[in-house]
């Protein structure tokens, strides 16, 4: 069975939009989103309505800070949420509405597994927070001590936006080195799935990965990005640089 990995959303609907009809047309039923449906985009609302109907969604460092208080945040990160959150309580819709949303988030569980797999959204030891970056294979007690973390073969994830594999001999490759797809060899390894709203390898198409049991493949698809950005500068709360890198993929 093909299951589809979506990570990192964050409110852009256009990309959401293009990625599900994308997953539907592969007649891929099962779809796990690894966490950050909200923050930073101008469609919180519109995108958690679509990723309730999901296998599952995890809790991600964006959802936790909605529900929470924006610890560690920037400024234009934590403007984003602050507006996120008006928009989630918004009298502008039903009552019974907003309370749906917000159980929802607050039922969002922050690790699962998927046979032999772990899913989070950050990292084995922090399932909302830690980043796992490209250039912690030079520091290899963080590597070796997030791989120390979890027992399973594979573990999926995002929160970095950049999609890749790092392997349990500390090595990391990006996917479009791999020309996107990797076959496990016997290393464990933890497999980045990409961002879906808010791609940062310097590819402005969202990003999706796909998994039939023994080979990864991630898939890049065009979206409306000038229609995100729209959007995101039509919002005065919402900070001009978070329109401006989605057109950068940075």
């Amino acid at each position: 069975m093909v299951v589809a990995f979506v990570s990192d959303i964050h409110s852009n609907l256009e990309a959401f939009e293009v990625v599900l009809a994308d997953v539907a047309a592969r007649k891929i039923r099962e779809i796990y989103c690894l966490g950050d449906v909200i923050g930073y985009g101008p469609n919180p609302r519109e995108c958690i309505e679509l990723a309730a109907n999901l296998k599952l969604s995890l809790r991600g460092n964006h959802e936790e800070a909605v529900l929470n208080y924006a610890e560690d945040f920037n400024d234009k990160a934590k403007s984003a949420i602050e507006w996120t959150r008006n928009q989630l309580n918004s009298r502008d819709f039903d009552r019974e509405a907003n309370y749906r949303i917000w159980n929802y988030l607050d039922e969002m569980r922050e690790s699962a597994t998927l046979g032999s797999s772990l899913l989070v959204h950050g990292s084995p030891r922090q399932p909302t927070r830690e980043y796992v970056m490209p250039q912690d294979v030079k520091t290899p007690a963080k590597i070796r001590g997030v791989f120390a973390a979890f027992p399973n073969k594979l573990c999926f994830c995002g929160h970095t936006h950049i999609p890749g594999v790092f392997t349990d001999d500390l090595q990391y490759q990006a996917s479009k080195v791999l020309g996107n797809e990797f076959a496990p060899d016997g290393r464990r390894a933890i497999v980045n799935v990409g961002s879906v709203g808010q791609p940062r390898d310097g590819d402005v198409r969202a990003c999706y990965a796909t998994f039939d049991g023994s080979s990864v493949r991630w898939h890049r698809l065009d979206y409306d990005v000038a229609k995100t950005m729209a959007k995101i500068r039509s919002v005065s709360a919402l900070p001009e640089f978070l329109a401006e890198r989605l057109g950068r993929g940075r």
